[in-house]
């Protein structure tokens, strides 16, 4: 789990499926089938998940913003568009 962006606003992390070699320690908690990216809108206290399409999508921002180096602004409002699909409270566990 790599974090990636956070703001007052957002935070993004990226979560990766786990390497076989890197067994769970514990084998009661699920892995992850597929990458994918949490964006969380501290605003709402609503996540979302993005995977399949949805995660390559937003991977090619994430390329994108390494070659031009967005504004906050830009990437806050990039983010916003996302956010605006969240529908799950944030829960802390």
């Amino acid at each position: 789990m790599d974090m990636l962006y956070n703001s007052d606003t957002y935070s993004v992390m990226h979560l990766q499926v786990q390497d076989d070699a890197l067994a769970p320690v514990r084998p009661d908690v699920p892995a992850l089938a597929r990458h994918g990216f949490e964006i969380v809108d501290k605003r709402t206290g609503k996540e979302l998940f993005l995977e399949g399409s949805w995660a390559e999508q937003f991977q090619a921002h994430l390329r994108a913003w390494q070659e031009n180096a967005p504004t906050q602004e830009e990437v806050e409002d990039t983010l916003a568009g996302y956010a605006e699909l969240a529908q799950n409270p944030v829960v802390v566990h």
